[in-house]
Parts: C-alpha cells; structure tokens; sequence
C-alpha cells in the first residue's frame, strides 16, 4: 500500500514538473524562438540557400597561347563535360580576368605556350585554373571538369605512346589499365552539394536549438537567483530523478515534432533521397533526442547568464558539424578531437541519419551509432543527476550563509535593504 502510494505521489510530482517546465518554455519569448522559429527555419533556410547543390555548363573563358592538337583536344572534352561550357578564347589573361572581374564567366584556363611541345617530348604539360570563389560550387565545377578530363587524356597519352613503341590498340589498352574499374555514386548522383550538406545538418540542428533554449532558461532562471535544483526542496522524498524526468518530458514532447518535421517532412519537402522507411527514422529520433536532453540538463548546469549561450552559438555549432566526418573521414581526424567527438549526441546521431536515410541501411546498420547513444544517455543521465545535486547543496550552503549573516547583522543593527536604497538615492 505505502508503494502504491509512493508511486502515484512520484507520477503526480513529474506529472506536476512537466506542466511547470512548459509553462517555463511558453513563457520565455527567446526560448520560443530559438526551438519552434530556429528548429523549423534553420533546416528550410539552408535548403533554400543550397537550393541549387549543383552547377551545369558553368561558362569559362580559355586562354590558349599553345594552340596545339593536344590543348584543342583537351579544350573539347572540357566543354563536353557537364561541368563546364566554354564560352569564350581569349587572346591574354588580362581580358579574361575581366570578364570574370564583369562576371560574364566564373572560371579561366590558362594553357601555356610550351603546353603541346612538352606532351611530344614526353615530359609533363602543364594546366592551370583560376575559380570564382564567390561560390563554393564555381570552385567545384572548375576543377572536376578539368581533372576528369584530365585523367582521360592521361590514358589517351599513355596508350598513343605505347602504340607508337609497337604494341596494337589492345595491348596498349591493357598495359595502361590493366584493371578496368566503373565508378559509382549511389547516394549523391550529381554531386550536389545541397545533399552532402544538408544530410549531416538536419539532425544537428535538434541538438543545437535544444542545448541553446535550454541553456537560455537555465541562464535567466540563475540571473533571478532561481534554479531548477531548488525544485527537489519541494517535493517529498528524493525528487531529483523527478525533476530530470518531468522536465525530460517536456523536451521530449516538443522535440518528438520538431525532429519530426526536419528529419521527414524537409527532406520530402525538398525532394532529397529518402531510402528509408519513416518509422525507422522514429526509431532513431526517439534514442537521439532522448540523448539530446540528457546531454542539455548536463552542460547547462554550466550556464549562469543568458548572453552566453550567443558566445556559444559561434563556436561550437561549427565544431560539432565538422566532428561528425561527414566532410573529412573520422580516421583522418586528430586522435584528440576524435574524443572530444565522443561528447556530442550529433557525431552519432548524424551519422546513422546518413546511413539510413542518405545511404539506404537499416536498423541494423546503424545498431553501433544507437548503441553508443544509448551509452551517453545513460551517462549523461547520471551526470545531470549529479549536476542538480550538487547545485543544490551549494544553494543550501550559500542560503546557510546568508541566514547566518542576516542574524549577525540583525545584532549588529544593519539593515542591507535600507543601505542599498540610500547609496541608490
């Protein structure tokens, strides 16, 4: 009977947190922009901005001052490709870079003189390319164009100088390739840069408006001299796991939707590759954001003003983008920042969403990324917990303290309130 009632009084307190963190989160106007403006128009301002993730038959301007069969044969396979449309010979670099300067094209090849001359030698011919960097993707069209035409007159080269040594067409074709490979881009067939970005950002955009909001709560409430750690004071028993779990809650109800519509809705909004059913994607929500809160009651506890959280914005958004690999390969990462990544619910979340929804995996794929989550939860639950008790110890020593200073000053005949309103004016 006394467990029954213990545990209707632990539903009715948690039940009684939830409304209050509510009532907290509705009440704070940033707050509210940062989790329903910032979660929401985060995810449709960076497709709209990457909107076109790729760039076809980007005009270029040449300048050819070798004029050979070499550089004329190079010159056609470049404006073959779907990178790349020359628009236009120029005689010198001046008048191409003012055509760029003008914008009229937004790359430049330069084929020297001693270009064709080099290549019937036998020696190494020389190409150099000069990108408008006003955009990523100029930058990106230049070069891929040019390196993969590059790389086929390598064999065309190769194979006209082992024909010329003797060899027939296909011995030629064999000792120049002798492993004949197909390439393949399964999950980002045209390049675009919209889905290599997008993917790993959509997910990170939950954990960081949630740290943030939260974050800002935690800040005013510390500015007021109020915290969430005075809560337990109140409820009977030990209500610490209450207080976590009530105000989990709360998190967990708004961010259910809010990841909702930014790991399905925008990507089927902006018609990105969806390989995965969606209830999969749930089931990675539900280990991911119940992660995310955990990871924010953890680390908010170190917030004490509200302007901070800005400060944090600008230097650890990038960071925590960056630490998932999908721009630079884990193994290729610092052995220090590879732990550091360990901190962050994002460097597993991310990538099993780009497992599962960008490359087609299942449940099973992705098995080592919700492990490792549910790790941190578990972790970071403990930590939080630790986190409010120790908060609430030292605002039980400071209230101490002052107590003690309050009556020695009544003795004394102080009075701090009329002190403060003298020295005010």
């Amino acid at each position: 009977m006394k467990g029954t009632k213990n545990i209707g009084a632990w539903i009715r307190d948690a039940y009684r947190i939830f409304f209050h963190e509510m009532r907290l989160i509705f009440s704070d106007a940033g707050v509210m922009v940062i989790f329903f403006v910032g979660g929401l128009l985060y995810p449709v301002l960076y497709n709209l901005i990457y909107s076109h993730g790729t760039v076809d038959d980007m005009p270029v301007a040449v300048v050819d001052n070798s004029g050979g069969a070499y550089s004329r044969r190079y010159l056609e396979k470049v404006d073959a490709t779907r990178e790349c449309e020359i628009l236009i010979y120029c005689a010198s670099m001046s008048e191409a870079q003012r055509l760029m300067q003008q914008q009229k094209v937004h790359g430049i090849i330069y084929i020297p003189s001693d270009f064709d001359a080099s290549l019937v030698r036998g020696e190494q011919g020389h190409v150099s390319t000069y990108a408008d960097m006003s955009s990523f993707l100029y930058y990106k069209c230049l070069t891929m164009g040019t390196s993969l035409v590059m790389l086929d007159e390598m064999h065309e080269i190769q194979v006209e100088r082992c024909a010329a040594s003797g060899m027939d067409a296909q011995q030629a074709y064999q000792a120049v390739q002798p492993v004949l490979s197909d390439e393949s881009m399964p999950y980002n067939r045209p390049f675009s840069y919209t889905i290599f970005f997008i993917s790993a950002a959509l997910l990170l955009v939950i954990q960081q408006t949630m740290f943030y909001g939260s974050s800002l709560l935690s800040g005013t409430l510390r500015e007021r001299n109020r915290s969430f750690a005075s809560l337990p004071d109140q409820l009977q028993g030990l209500g610490i796991g209450r207080v976590l779990l009530g105000r989990g809650a709360a998190y967990f109800s708004i961010y259910l939707v809010i990841g909702t519509l930014i790991a399905l809705l925008i990507p089927w909004l902006f018609h990105f590759p969806q390989r995965s059913e969606w209830w999969e994607v749930e089931v990675l929500l539900l280990f991911y954001i119940v992660d995310c809160i955990f990871f924010c009651f953890t680390w908010s506890t170190l917030i004490t003003r509200r302007e901070t959280v800005f400060v944090l914005f600008l230097s650890v958004s990038p960071m925590c983008l960056f630490l998932t690999g999908f721009s630079w390969p884990m193994t290729a990462i610092p052995p220090f920042w590879q732990k550091v990544a360990l901190l962050f619910p994002s460097t597993f979340g991310c990538r099993a969403f780009i497992n599962l929804n960008t490359a087609g995996g299942t449940l099973e794929t992705i098995a080592p990324e919700i492990r490792a989550m549910t790790l941190q939860t578990v972790i970071y639950y403990f930590l939080s917990f630790l986190a409010v008790f120790a908060e609430n110890k030292v605002i039980e020593h400071r209230d101490a303290l002052r107590r003690v200073r309050d009556r020695l000053d009544e003795r004394r005949g102080i009075d701090r309130e009329e002190d403060r309103r003298i020295i005010a004016g």
